[in-house]
């Protein structure tokens, strides 16, 4: 088509073409947002995610001048949400809030409707949190010790209880399993206080619980804490080990939550996402409310870095699922 025109001409509108086809990109770095955004899960309203992502909704909207609306999605371990949001716009108005299950799902199906990293543009971790081994105060097992050397004893008589197969809870007690060379077995529960009904009315002797749920009735002594599923002791549980102290070396289990947009989300609209995550975590109020929502550790980091976090926890739980011989969801 510029075949005959000057050559003062055919670069002029070689110019003028480059800057239309960065336009898009610079308008939607200077006009974003301009309406408000949603916040998915895919948990039930009231719970830990619930919580974590109303106090993200309200960080951001102070820093981007627009509404953030969360709205839950609860069903099938937070697959439900994340496939809404894979197949949303990628225009920066719909993000996703997931947890550690969001890896121990593209472990433990077979087939998704999404792919937990390739379906998505990683904005930022915002905070990791342990979980606690937990029996009731009268229980005999007065440390973790105690525990594997009554599993030991008693191979498959001893039971746990998690809020759900598939859990990160019910996969920590597996991974125990593995580590510890013990085979408790596993009992689902639809939720922390189910469990926790369960494990005080004597029904299943230890389970593995969420910190933040737990504290108030390992501080008044009607359940005991043996350990801490991170390496090192928990603000919020002071006065239970971690399962390194209590003697379980290379045993690491920290849930997490973060944020995500859709896949081919502007790379400018991503960058502002992350900047502005980073100045909510910097926020004390913001930090101290995260903290005392998880009993956790604030954490930010890239959108790479949140990438190779799901990658790494993909294997890790594979890893756990095939030695624990679960058979993988269709």
């Amino acid at each position: 088509m510029m075949i005959g025109m000057p050559r003062i001409a055919r670069s002029f509108a070689f110019i003028v073409t480059g800057l239309l086809v960065l336009a898009p990109s610079v308008t939607s770095a200077q006009t974003y947002p301009s309406r408000p955004i949603r916040v998915l899960h895919g948990f039930s309203a009231g719970g830990a995610a619930d919580a974590l992502a109303r106090i993200v909704s309200d960080g951001l909207s102070k820093r981007l001048g627009q509404p953030v609306v969360v709205e839950a999605k609860p069903g099938a371990g937070g697959n439900i949400a994340a496939a809404t949001v894979a197949n949303a716009a990628p225009d920066g108005y719909t993000l996703g809030l997931v947890t550690g299950a969001h890896a121990i799902s593209g472990a433990l199906y077979k087939t998704l409707a999404y792919n937990p990293t390739d379906s998505f543009e990683m904005v930022s971790t915002l905070v990791y949190y342990a979980l606690v081994i937990a029996v009731r105060a009268d229980y005999p097992a007065k440390n973790l010790p105690d525990l594997i050397a009554m599993a030991k004893q008693k191979p498959n008589e001893l039971s746990f209880g998690s809020v759900g197969f598939g859990s990160t809870h019910h996969l920590a007690g597996e991974l125990l399993n593995t580590t510890a060379g013990i085979k408790m077995v596993h009992i689902p529960y639809r939720g922390d206080a189910p469990s926790v009904t369960s494990l005080l009315g004597g029904d299943v002797p230890v389970i593995v619980g969420t910190t933040v749920l737990l504290a108030g009735q390992i501080e008044s002594g009607a359940i005991r804490g043996l350990a801490v599923t991170s390496p090192a002791r928990t603000p919020l549980l002071p006065n239970v080990p971690s399962a390194d102290e209590a003697g379980l070396k290379g045993y690491d289990v920290r849930t997490w939550a973060g944020l995500v947009v859709p896949k081919g989300t502007p790379a400018d609209i991503v960058k502002r996402l992350n900047t502005e995550v980073a100045s909510m975590l910097a926020d004390p109020a913001v930090k101290k409310a995260l903290e005392t929502a998880t009993g956790g550790e604030v954490r930010g980091s890239t959108p790479e870095d949140m990438r190779l976090l799901v990658r790494s926890e993909i294997t890790k739980w594979s890893k756990v699922i095939d030695e624990a011989k679960i058979a993988r969801i269709e």
